[in-house]
């Protein structure tokens, strides 16, 4: 079988590390049928826009899309073109493992967390007003009429939106993922004993669904008390689902629990479009310099193929970059803090995890 996959090389380091997925990838032995395209900075310089009509015609008629880390340049119009994709393909769910593999300079030995993050609302949703500006100005005389409270005349403003709709359908997207991949508990994060209207309408859904399965247990916890808790102890975490900033928090801290944003995959979903990433940036000053690690977009493919049903092939991959990472010997620099000169380039990781998979 040949898959149709839509792919995005991104900016930055984005092309070097996608062309590293890519070959592991294709090392695998399944069949890809690679319809590249570009968005970000090189899509403007040859097409005059951040995101083409035709990228998105491409994911929705593939249905899946691998994609580099993207740049948005200042100024552009928008205030980030991933955020735009997510909200043009309505890609409402972002799906963020978290695990420790042997070898990694990681805090902790027995991290493997999914962070579940909604995608599409919250404080990302972009209702911003700026300062001084006489809808701002509007906005504050009606909070001051109706609530009776002052707001300084200076201010900028952004609104938080968590609806029912969009807080049930990512809670139902956790505790299904929970049930379909056996996994235990499910943790709902907030901050409702401050925000009762916005993360408290978040907790009560989320406690509402979670009598629907009673096979998965359920918890809650306060946003500040669960960082300290993930920091000291996170093996007690199974699935966290959470609202979209507190998600991107949680998901970086998890990353620097298991030895950097460069073993960190990811994953951007709607009920028929899955949009595989990494987590990090697209880091424009280590660009053409073969030096950033490929190995977060490796295991977004890993994911990938999970998701387009080639399990084994998944699991071979996983392996083999499990055991280059536990070798030590053909990793990038982040993965070698006490050695750094010792580590190679991100092509050479891409040979070695080649390597394993022709030898397993």
């Amino acid at each position: 079988m040949v898959y149709p996959i839509t792919l995005i090389p991104g900016d930055g380091v984005g092309p070097e590390v996608t062309e590293a997925a890519r070959r592991v990838l294709e090392a695998t032995g399944v069949n890809f049928q690679w319809d590249i395209h570009h968005i970000g900075i090189k899509a403007q310089d040859t097409m005059g826009t951040l995101l083409p009509e035709s990228v998105l015609e491409s994911i929705r008629q593939n249905k899946v899309a691998l994609k580099g880390p993207v740049t948005t340049p200042v100024g552009s119009g928008f205030r980030s073109v991933n955020v735009t994709l997510r909200n043009k393909l309505e890609l409402y769910s972002c799906l963020r493992p978290c695990k420790t593999y042997t070898g990694a300079p990681s805090l902790h030995k027995d991290v493997d967390i999914i962070i579940v993050r909604e995608n599409m609302e919250d404080l990302y949703s972009g209702i911003e007003f700026e300062k001084g500006a006489p809808e701002t100005t509007r906005l504050i005389e009606m909070i001051s009429e109706a609530k009776q409270t002052a707001v300084s005349a200076d201010s900028g403003i952004s609104i938080k939106v968590i609806s029912e709709m969009g807080s049930k359908r990512i809670v139902k997207f956790a505790f299904e993922y929970a049930r379909t991949h056996n996994r235990k508990r499910v943790t709902a994060v907030h901050k409702a004993n401050i925000m009762k209207f916005s993360d408290g309408l978040f907790l009560f859904i989320a406690r509402e669904i979670a009598k629907e399965y009673p096979d998965i247990e359920f918890e809650d916890r306060i946003i500040d008390n669960m960082t300290m808790q993930m920091v000291q102890k996170p093996y007690q975490f199974d699935i966290v689902v959470t609202t979209n900033l507190y998600g991107d928090i949680l998901s970086d801290l998890c990353a620097g629990l298991i030895g950097g944003l460069g073993l960190a995959p990811g994953a951007n979903l709607s009920n028929e479009i899955a949009v595989f990433e990494a987590t990090h940036g697209s880091a424009p000053k280590y660009e053409g310099l073969n030096k950033a690690n490929p190995m977060a977009m490796m295991l977004s493919g890993v994911m990938m193929l999970r998701h387009i049903g080639e399990g084994k092939c998944a699991d071979n991959l996983e392996t083999a970059i499990s055991e280059v990472i536990a070798e030590g010997n053909n990793v990038t620099y982040d993965l070698k803090p006490e050695s750094p000169d010792d580590a190679v380039g991100t092509s050479q990781v891409a040979d070695a995890v080649i390597e394993k998979l022709k030898n397993n």
